[in-house]
């Protein structure tokens, strides 16, 4: 398959009919430069295999799709393969070369297709095209949440509070578990070891994140009564054997303000991180997923925030301010900076966000749970007021039922990696999005 294709034609011609936004803006700076597109791909969305795997997304002109792979080139599960996260190996020797990504099943739904259970890890290898499974157990659950560490080991995390597949290690643990894996030190494509790290929570895990002092972030993905957001600080670098976890809580009581990290009291055996900050009181918000740091900030994607006399709102982009006295802010937020989508209308705007990626400038990239999937581009907060200085459209999935996940940058600035889950071709995928390199008047003399 590993088809490219470009956007060649003026954009209007190339896409066809739209829907604005209330105001356009002039192209955006940085390795990724674009002029936005002008609306979401409500006339467009389909579930045509011709076109979708020609064209998956509405994407600015200047740059080329391609499918990097699929499920021809790897096909675990009997109904879909789902590619949720992925992330790629940028530290060591062949930094760049291998892209991983977590497969998310549950019970009852998608059983392999050797009759076994359970969840998968993936890694792609960039310069030959082969997928394969990294790793796997029978009793990974809903395996979401996948992150590089400083100490060249990957975080994966399970997307689920039902315990629907235990581990036999830690079989009260009432939900979500994140495991470490450690590759062959001379084969990054190999999985070394995977270890169960219960001290950082069972709970709905998804979005998780490190920073350079070696604590992780990560998340409760409930909707109701709302989920938190937590920081493990380990004992020593590098081990997350011992340590101790914090929640976040807000002073004034509300989502945002002046906040603080506060320790919690975490049960040895059920690992019940979600009671042990209710406990505390710690904030809730409604269904944080992702989480990504940006230098000392680190964001999370909320995708029903804010949430107003107990209904569910558009979504939001939290940002806390990781220094001994937290910030937290919405820096994304339907009507500050951003539109609200109404789809009937045809307005497009933000809702659900979900993941989110460190662009290579340090903008905030964006894509949202929604139909149709946009990919955002949040400016950083020069001004100092919390929100992002300015939010841009950058592509919109024409896929009829599926969603963009995965959002990531590797080593070359200019090329996006994205999947593409829930297709409703039943063929999903991994993608990247290239800026096509204008020529030097050398090389076009040279060329004709």
């Amino acid at each position: 398959m590993n088809k490219i294709f470009l956007t060649s034609l003026p954009l209007l011609a190339a896409v066809g009919a739209f829907h604005p936004i209330a105001s356009a803006a002039n192209e955006v700076k940085g390795p990724m430069a674009f002029k936005p597109i002008p609306g979401s791909a409500y006339d467009e969305l389909t579930n045509d295999p011709a076109i979708l795997n020609e064209s998956t997304w509405m994407i600015p002109e200047g740059f080329k799709q391609s499918i990097v792979s699929d499920e021809s080139d790897l096909n675990i599960y009997i109904n879909q393969d789902w590619p949720d996260m992925n992330t790629v190996n940028e530290t060591r020797i062949q930094a760049g070369r291998y892209l991983y990504r977590t497969h998310e099943v549950r019970p009852g739904n998608d059983q392999r297709n050797d009759g076994k259970l359970g969840g998968t890890v993936s890694v792609v290898d960039l310069r030959t095209g082969i997928a394969k499974e990294l790793a796997a157990r029978e009793d990974w659950e809903a395996l979401d949440g996948l992150v590089w560490t400083p100490w060249h080991t990957l975080l994966v995390a399970e997307e689920t509070n039902s315990g629907g597949y235990p581990d036999p290690d830690y079989p009260l643990a009432t939900g979500g578990l994140v495991y470490e894996i450690e590759l062959e030190k001379k084969d990054p494509a190999t999985a070394k070891k995977v270890t169960a790290r219960p001290l950082l929570g069972s709970i709905a895990h998804e979005g998780i994140e490190t920073d350079d002092e070696g604590n992780v972030y990560v998340i409760d993905e409930d909707r109701a009564p709302g989920g938190s957001i937590f920081k493990f600080v380990p004992d020593n670098y590098g081990d997350l054997s011992s340590g101790k976890l914090f929640a976040l809580r807000v002073k004034n009581g509300g989502q945002t303000g002046e906040a603080e990290w506060v320790e919690l009291q975490l049960d040895p055996v059920t690992f019940d991180a979600q009671v042990a900050a209710e406990q505390v009181g710690a904030t809730s918000y409604c269904r944080p997923e992702d989480l990504e740091r940006i230098g000392k900030t680190l964001y999370a994607a909320l995708t029903c925030e804010p949430r107003i006399g107990g209904k569910d709102g558009p979504g939001a982009v939290l940002a806390i301010s990781l220094n001994e006295m937290p910030m937290v802010s919405y820096f994304v937020e339907a009507g500050i900076n951003i539109a609200t989508e109404n789809k009937a209308a045809g307005i497009t705007g933000l809702k659900s966000p979900d993941n989110l990626a460190n662009g290579p400038d340090g903008k905030l990239w964006i894509v949202e749970d929604n139909v149709p999937s946009d990919i955002w581009v949040a400016e950083p907060d020069n001004d100092g007021d919390g929100h992002a200085d300015g939010v841009h459209l950058f592509a919109s999935l024409k896929d009829s039922t599926a969603e963009g996940t995965g959002i990531y940058f590797g080593k070359n600035p200019q090329k996006l990696f994205v999947n593409v889950q829930h297709s409703g071709t039943g063929n999903d995928k991994t993608m990247e999005i290239t800026k096509i390199k204008k020529l030097h008047k050398s090389d076009k003399k040279h060329n004709d």
